[in-house]
């Protein structure tokens, strides 16, 4: 499952074959075969695989007790851990992109990212000129911006780049005051 991940994540469904995995990880076609009928099978397997981290990454920081503005905030920058980090749901993210009908990794998080915005206007925490619903389509370039940056820094390593998980750190160092009613009672 690893060695398919990091294939379809490189490669792309069609770029990527059994016959390519078996050999980067190093057992018969087979023995893959064996397990997985087809490729088709396979990347669903590995697409289940990165939704589940994605699901528990939501359900962890969403059971939390901080307040649901910092949740947001946790939220973003662990699904961007994720993405930088976690091959699978890299993989997923390409392969959701490249095979029609597969279901979107935003569903698993976008609601909880409305949730918690909707919790943080409700509660005061926002700006009462911040829409919720703008917020949101914020936080989605943010996810997909996260992702595209990753893939051209891995596509060409060169480059020294911190990490996209500090990089969004520091974008909601300057989102924050903007939006959120407790910064602007500072002022």
């Amino acid at each position: 499952m690893e060695t398919a991940a990091a294939q379809f994540d490189r490669d792309g469904y069609a770029g990527t074959s059994l016959s390519q995995i078996s050999t980067e990880a190093g057992i018969s076609l087979g023995a893959l075969t064996f397990h997985f009928g087809s490729k088709s099978e396979l990347a669903r397997s590995v697409e289940k695989e990165g939704r589940s981290a994605v699901e528990e990454a939501v359900a962890r920081i969403c059971a939390s007790s901080t307040p649901p503005l910092r949740q947001l905030v946790e939220l973003t920058l662990e699904l961007v851990r994720l993405i930088e980090h976690d091959d699978s749901v890299r993989a997923m993210l390409r392969l959701e992109r490249e095979r029609p009908g597969t279901p979107q990794c935003s569903s698993i998080w976008l609601p909880a990212v409305d949730d918690l915005l909707q919790r943080s206007h409700a509660s005061g925490r926002l700006r009462p000129s911040v829409r919720p619903a703008v917020m949101a389509t914020l936080v989605s370039h943010l996810i997909a911006g996260a992702e595209a940056v990753q893939r051209c820094h891995r596509a060409s390593p060169a480059e020294p780049v911190d990490s996209a998980v500090g990089q969004l750190r520091h974008i909601w160092q300057l989102i924050l005051p903007g939006i959120s009613a407790s910064e602007a009672s500072h002022r």
